[in-house]
């Protein structure tokens, strides 16, 4: 019963902009706004609960926990009641009407980078209290806060750009929501509608949901039940519902522990890698709860940054429950738990790997890269992080990978380091000269073909003992194997390598025989230990200072290539034609390597080339 006037109020700009795209129905599936006012409601209980612990004498504190649902086809209604924490006219303005605390902002924005079609960003920004203005004619929210001085109140609202608050009495504790349904909606005043819709998205609410009171979600927590009692079917339903997903899982992993802590997780790997696809950088998604009770639904410390990709539950009974939310004040508790689940979670895809290489191959295909900066990053779990790396080699298939350890495997009893190229793809790196002299002495080389390899193979720097070096690098010292006949002599060979210094001048470091060139006439060799070309390329799309250094390199000729002998025949014999040469010699090795930065000038010469042909 109404105790005062109605006080008219205006929506804050974005809320009126958010309610007249919302009430346009930018959405198909329009039955969303059931699961978004269960899911507040629910977190309303939520929070009563974590109060429960700390105050006392709480307003109409014998109400149970639940969340009751009406539906009434024949006036067309659909009522949703939670006896949570409920709301005072300052927190109704608040929520309901400004964008403090309703995400709209970032929901809007999300809007106009071309999102519309996502039915899970309503309720990603936590304005799912508004997708009921897709079905609405008018919503009425009665609540009363937890405070018994405090009155309840009645909001309400067409959305169209005003509301309505008016004090009002016998209100129990708690939210309810009245929606009166469109004539084109009145399908979810149907109980069989609501029914199918409470529990396709809601089976897994921690409260009871009784839908014109009929108990409908009768599966309790699904991390706490044992996996032999767990059907498949049940793991993807509580994924799809728990991470707002449309497909199944890839992988899964449940598990319980009691030491260090006691601890139950259900962990889940997405599908797709949508970082890979061009999306946002993933948030975390694992909730962390004690005894069903929900601590925080996206941690941003529990796990490392590396595991973001992650879906899941992990409750952990050793959890205080009154800690806040928002604000995790046992940091070292926190950390320790995140270790465990981390060193857990690696261990089963180690066990994935040798177990189930199939379907290791796959997780590795989508979210590798995570991996890969785990092991550059995180020192903590590097060792296990190295040991799951995969690569090409020149001794596997094309798309068949190797790891290190079955690398090290392989080596000879003299060999000290681990080799490896980085290039577009595996057809760039065997085309190049860097492979020869590997080939030639029967030496594996890893091939890795993402920008991040060359960072992460510096951070890893070794494995079992072996140092990890890039084979294009000048420290790069191999054995010595015969050569064939038909090399320039030493002292040509050096009067060649002379004269190439003289005439390239600034543009190599140094100029010397090869022992690493097998049949390519020369290749150069990044001559800045600090900074690799790739390194240099990295830089220069990010405008970091250095990047416009001029580059040292230093180039390596084979004396046995017909190209050397016959540019040592014409640097006497026509100096201007064979200086234009080991100018085109040069910036081909520039090209193999990846560090030819403009090809202006070598077009220019090739023509001059040309004219002398």
């Amino acid at each position: 019963m109404s105790t005062t006037t109605p006080q008219k109020f205006e929506f804050q700009a974005e809320i009126a902009q958010l309610l007249d795209i919302v009430t346009h129905s930018i959405y198909t599936e329009k039955e969303i706004f059931v699961r978004e006012l269960v899911s507040n409601a629910s977190d309303a209980l939520e929070k009563l609960r974590h109060i429960q612990l700390t105050e006392k004498d709480l307003f109409d504190d014998q109400q149970k926990l639940e969340i009751n649902i009406t539906s009434d086809d024949q006036a067309k209604t659909l009522t949703i009641q939670d006896f949570g924490i409920g709301m005072t006219r300052e927190e109704l303005v608040e929520n309901l009407g400004t964008i403090a605390h309703s995400g709209s902002k970032a929901f809007l924005k999300a809007l106009s980078e071309g999102e519309q079609k996502n039915t899970s960003l309503i309720g990603q920004f936590g304005v799912g209290f508004y997708s009921a203005f897709m079905v609405a004619k008018s919503v009425k929210v009665y609540s009363h806060s937890r405070h018994a001085a405090a009155p309840g109140h009645v909001w309400t609202s067409t959305g169209a750009g005003t509301y309505e608050i008016e004090e009002t009495e016998g209100l129990s504790r708690g939210s309810k929501i009245v929606i009166e349904l469109k004539d084109e909606c009145a399908e979810f005043s149907t109980e069989s509608r609501i029914k199918e819709i409470l529990e396709r998205y809601s089976a897994f609410v921690s409260f009871p949901i009784n839908l014109n009171g009929k108990h409908i979600n009768t599966v309790q927590a699904l991390w706490l039940r044992s996996k032999n009692e767990i059907k498949d079917e049940e793991y993807n339903e509580f994924y799809k519902f728990q991470s707002h997903a449309f497909e199944d899982p890839s992988l899964r992993l449940h598990f319980s522990a009691d030491a260090p802590l006691a601890i139950n997780a259900l962990l889940f790997v997405p599908q797709e890698n949508t970082e890979k696809l061009g999306f946002a950088r993933l948030e975390p998604s694992v909730a962390l709860y004690c005894r069903k009770v929900l601590i925080d639904a996206a941690p941003k410390d529990l796990l490392p940054e590396w595991l973001r990709f992650l879906k899941g539950v992990v409750d952990c009974e050793d959890l205080p429950l009154n800690l806040s939310r928002e604000s995790m004040q046992d940091k070292s508790l926190l950390e320790k738990l995140g270790k465990v689940i981390t060193k857990r979670f690696l261990k089963f895809l180690d066990e994935e790997a040798t177990q189930r290489p199939e379907a290791f191959v796959k997780f590795y295909a989508e979210f590798g890269i995570f991996l890969k900066e785990g092991a550059a990053m995180d020192y903590t779990h590097k060792d296990q992080l190295v040991k799951l790396l995969r690569f090409e080699s020149s001794l596997t298939e094309k798309t068949k990978a190797t790891s290190l350890a079955d690398y090290v495997s392989r080596m000879g009893a003299d060999q000290k380091e681990i080799y490896y190229l980085v290039g577009a793809n595996r057809a760039t790196i065997e085309s190049g000269p860097y492979l020869e002299a590997f080939k030639a002495r029967n030496l594996e080389v890893l091939f890795c073909y993402e920008p991040v390899d060359e960072y992460v193979m510096n951070n890893v720097r070794e494995f079992d003992g072996k140092k990890l070096l890039a084979a294009d690098h000048g420290d790069v010292k191999l054995s010595d194997i015969p050569k064939p006949e038909g090399a320039l002599s030493e002292d040509d060979t050096k009067k060649l390598t002379t004269w190439l210094k003289e005439t390239l001048g600034e543009r190599v470091a140094e100029v010397k025989a090869s022992d690493r060139l097998v049949d390519s006439p020369a290749l150069a060799i990044n001559a800045d230990k600090f900074m690799s070309a790739h390194m240099r390329r990295m830089m220069k799309a990010m405008n970091k200072d250095g990047a416009d250094l001029p580059q040292k390199v230093n180039l390596e000729i084979n004396p046995r290539s017909a190209v050397m002998k016959r540019l040592f025949e014409t640097h006497t014999a026509s100096p201007d034609k064979a200086k234009l040469v080991a100018e085109q010699i040069l910036d081909n090795a520039l090209i193999s390597a990846g560090m030819l930065e403009d090809a202006t000038p070598m077009v220019a010469r090739l023509y001059k080339l040309l004219e002398s042909v």
